[in-house]
This record gives C-alpha cells, sequence and structure tokens, in this order.
C-alpha cells in the first residue's frame, strides 16, 4: 500500500531462480540440496487454479495497476482529519464513493484493494462498491492481515497476525466478490533483521498465500523492507534480496502456484513513486512491472475534495490525472514535465503505520 511500493506479474519460466534456497540454510548443505530438487517439481493449486492465473493476468494488464484504498479505520481517520473531516462511517463511505466511482478508471486502474468495511458498502443510490469496480473491469481485492504485533524472543520486531480464521474470511471475501487479497508484513533493518523475524514474515506470507488461492483470491506476496534507519541502500538492496528468496522458498513448501501471485516489494531506491515506476520500465523485464499505489494516488484527490460535495467531480479528475501519470510510468512514457510540485514529493514518512 505505500506509494513507494510497486508489484510484479511473476511467470513459470521467470520462477526458476526462485524458491530454491532457505535463508536460514547454509548454502551447499546436504539438506538444501535436497530442498532445491523436492521444490523443483510442477505445482498446482487446487480448482482455482485457472481462474487464479486470469485474474492476475487481469491485474497485470500493460498500462493499469493498483489503487489500494485499504487503509485501517484509524488511518483513514487520520487523512480525514487532514482536510477538517471527522472519522465516521458516513464520511468514510463518501470518500471512497468519490474514488471508486469515478468515469473512466478502468482505463488506468486493474485491481483496488478495499478494507473490509469499503467491500461490504454501497453508494448512496444503493449500488454495491464491488459493482462499481466490476462495470470499470476493476478487480476488487481485500486486505486480509490483521495487523502487526510484537515478535517475542525478536529484538524488538513485529510479526503480521490473522492467519487464524483466514480460510473462512477469505471465502466470504469471495462470495462479496474479492478476487485478490493483501497481507502486508515487514521487516526491520535498524532491528536486525533476526533470522526468526525473516522466517516469520516469510512463512506468514507463504501460509497466507497458500490458504487465499484455496479459496480463490490472487494473493499479494508483500514482504516490505521498511526504508527507515540510516543504513545505506546497499544494505537495503542485501536484506531484500535475503528475504525474498526466504519467502519464496516457502512459498515453494507451501505448493503456492507462482503465476498466480503478484509480488509487491517496496522499492530500493527513494524519491517520487511514479518518477522510479518509469525508469524501471525503460527497458524489457523479465516480469510485469506495475504499481500498486495509496498515497501517491489520493493525496491530490483529498486536498481537491475538501469533503466538500461540489468538489468531488475535481477531485475525480485529479486521480484520474495521477492514475494516467502512473500508467505512462508502467509503460514507460511518463515525463514529469508539467506535473505540480506536489506531485513530485516523495511519499516516505518515518516510522508511518497503516
Amino acid at each position: 500500500m505505500a506509494a513507494c511500493a510497486s508489484f510484479v506479474k511473476l511467470n513459470a519460466s521467470s520462477s526458476n531462480w526462485i524458491g530454491q534456497q532457505s535463508f536460514a540454510q547454509p548454502r551447499g548443505s546436504s539438506s538444501s540440496r535436497l530442498t532445491r530438487n523436492r521444490v523443483a517439481l510442477p505445482i498446482r493449486a487446487g480448482a482455482y487454479t485457472d481462474e487464479l492465473v486470469k485474474t492476475a493476468k487481469t491485474i497485470a494488464s500493460p498500462g493499469r495497476g493498483i489503487l489500494a484504498i485499504d487503509e485501517s479505520n484509524a488511518t483513514c481517520g487520520k487523512r480525514l482529519a487532514s482536510i477538517g473531516l471527522d472519522n465516521t462511517e458516513v464520511n468514510r463511505q463518501a470518500y471512497r464513493q468519490l474514488l471508486l466511482t469515478t468515469p473512466g478508471l478502468g482505463e488506468y486502474i486493474s485491481g483496488s484493494i478495499l478494507f473490509e468495511e469499503t467491500l461490504y458498502q454501497s453508494t448512496t443510490d444503493g449500488k454495491k462498491f464491488v459493482d462499481c469496480l466490476k462495470d470499470e473491469n476493476i478487480v476488487p481485492g481485500i486486505k486480509v492481515d490483521k495487523g502487526l504485533v510484537p515478535l517475542p524472543g525478536s529484538n524488538n520486531e513485529s510479526w503480521c497476525q490473522g492467519l487464524d480464521g483466514l480460510a473462512s474470511r477469505s471465502a466470504e471475501y469471495y462470495k462479496q466478490g474479492a478476487r485478490f487479497a493483501k497481507w502486508r508484513t515487514v521487516v526491520s533493518i535498524p532491528c536486525g533483521p533476526s533470522a526468526l523475524a525473516v522466517k516469520e514474515a516469510a512463512w506468514g506470507l507463504a501460509r497466507y498465500a497458500a490458504i487465499s488461492q484455496d479459496n480463490g483470491l490472487v494473493p499479494i506476496v508483500e514482504p516490505e523492507i521498511l526504508l527507515d534507519g540510516d543504513h545505506p541502500i546497499e544494505r537495503t538492496l542485501e536484506v531484500a534480496e535475503k528475504v525474498w528468496s526466504e519467502v519464496f522458498f516457502y512459498l515453494a513448501q507451501n505448493n503456492v502456484v507462482f503465476e498466480g501471485i503478484l509480488l509487491k516489494p517496496s522499492m530500493v531506491t527513494p524519491a517520487e513513486a511514479t518518477l522510479n515506476l518509469n525508469a524501471m520500465n525503460q527497458s524489457p523485464n523479465p516480469w510485469h512491472v506495475s504499481f500498486s499505489y495509496a498515497r501517491a494516488l489520493q493525496n491530490s484527490v483529498l486536498k481537491t475534495w475538501q469533503g466538500r460535495p461540489e468538489n468531488v467531480t475535481a477531485a475525480q479528475t485529479s486521480l484520474l490525472i495521477r492514475a494516467k501519470a502512473n500508467s505512462l510510468a508502467q509503460l514507460g512514457r511518463y515525463s514529469a514535465e508539467g506535473e505540480s510540485e506536489e506531485a513530485k514529493k516523495g511519499m516516505f514518512v518515518k516510522g508511518y503505520t497503516y
């Protein structure tokens, strides 16, 4: 959900190198070699496999990306407070209606991650938000984790809770119209990261992904490496590679279909999200690289709307401008020329919570 995050769509040919080695295992050990031989076998995930692959391809369609509006009620309240509005369900519904009923949004947005409250909400005219998205060929998604809590035995690190009851919740979300899911876990570099925290993050993501696929939801796999700290960028890359390796090791152990997931890593480079995305798409990639943005798409919308009905059309136009800019970036055709200074600002906030 971070403004500085992208997602990549994996395919069979690009996944030969992943899921091969556990971070916790020494390279060259006999157990490691046996594991590599074991997880290299073709894997399929039940009755939903074809649908999962189709959903993932739809979300990863050229020139489109994800609008993340899965903020918790508390975080949404902070956004509303920034324009002088109280954190009430009526105000949250009004803001999300503004976003999800924007005409033409589907030209640039392929999926939208919703908070549970939003998944079950409707417009003031009684039309389900899920149906508003489907009419624009936008795939509805759902945040399924239950937040971060302290990880006992770690170096003041955290783990993501929510596996209990996830299967039944996912089945209900599917019935409501959701077709992909998000689970956010984090790894902190200043705190280590410890092997325990990395393994917990990787295993939790893998179990969530397997449960999601078993219930028809394409999982966004998001091992977020927090940008907080005074370490160099090379250290961030080093940790990211280790964490990603661990994640895919456990994804393979849990029989997750790689063609039916979306990987959402945080960017290693700082600065403005759209420019970074455009830079990554200047040459062919082994994967489809697109965006999954929250604040990078929403900031100008909130400031334009100000909670006033007469500003809804202008705010929706602002959303389309930001969505189109990132659509062009996904295609490698974006230019910051003519952009406002506000649009060029980076989104990083130290210690930001969702």
